[in-house]
């Protein structure tokens, strides 16, 4: 089943594209959600309504979670349920710049068994399932190992550098780095050109959920910023942050927080 899931999400992800992409770079209408929850466009809520016609139709009875949708918690009654952010990366979105995504899975009593990852102006699919591997456009790809993480790369947001989130106050050494994109952020841990990703805040499942198996099934450590392990479909639909490394480097970041 994961499988076909895959391929249904495939297929969303590349038509969802057609509607998107020419609506880039600020031709489409914009306006601000309430409450300061961040812009949202014309493009959003019309990939958002062909996924509703064409997922709920092939799969009636998953549950639904979506950035541009209503939450409704029927959906916890349901063992599967789609987790969908429209689009990843909205701002960058309406600047026209490349990195934003696509980000559609599915979860299964809390586990994510399948994901799809698409950014249609760089061209690049990133695909997973539950134990089958990571794949970038079909290619399998792995998280890069051995480093340590004075050496390393981090993608993270400057709020993740306060002193408040590490153990004495003291922030560790590393390169930090910054895409908009959660999803594409840990998409990059998977394919090894970044040695890890870190967000503190607490997270929406929609902005995590793809990346997070993409990056496990790649070979990443993925957990939450307390360490246990990542779980979707809950009632909040949010998540107490995310990190996803390899093992080694995971460690190091997680002994070193102020948890």
């Amino acid at each position: 089943m994961p499988e076909r899931d895959l391929d249904l999400l495939i297929s969303v992800a590349e038509e969802a594209a057609k509607i998107a992409v020419p609506l880039a770079n600020g031709r489409a209408e914009m306006w601000e959600k309430s409450g300061g929850a961040g812009p949202v466009t014309e493009a959003d809520l019309a990939v958002n309504a062909m996924l509703e016609a064409r997922l709920k139709a092939a799969r009636p009875d998953y549950g639904w979670l979506s950035e541009e949708t209503e939450d409704d918690l029927k959906r916890l009654q349901n063992p599967t349920c789609f987790i969908l952010d429209p689009i990843d990366g909205t701002r960058s979105f309406i600047a026209g710049e490349p990195s934003w995504a696509h980000s559609f899975a599915t979860a299964q009593n809390g586990q994510v068994t399948a994901a799809v990852i698409y950014l249609p102006v760089l061209k690049r699919m990133y695909t997973a399932t539950l134990g089958g591997g990571a794949m970038l456009n079909g290619e399998k790809i792995e998280v890069c190992k051995g480093r340590q993480l004075s050496d390393a790369d981090i993608l993270a947001a400057k709020p993740a550098l306060e002193p408040s989130h590490w153990s004495g106050g003291k922030v560790p050494l590393f390169q930090r780095h910054h895409r908009p994109s959660l999803a594409y952020r840990m998409a990059l841990v998977a394919e090894g050109s970044f040695d890890g990703m870190i967000t503190f805040r607490d997270t929406w499942e929609w902005d995590i959920c793809a990346g997070a198996l993409i990056a496990s099934e790649a070979g990443a450590r993925v957990s939450d910023r307390k360490g246990d392990r990542l779980q979707f479909n809950g009632a909040s639909a949010m998540t107490k942050g995310a990190i996803a490394a390899p093992q080694t480097v995971h460690d190091e970041i997680f002994s070193q927080l102020n948890v």
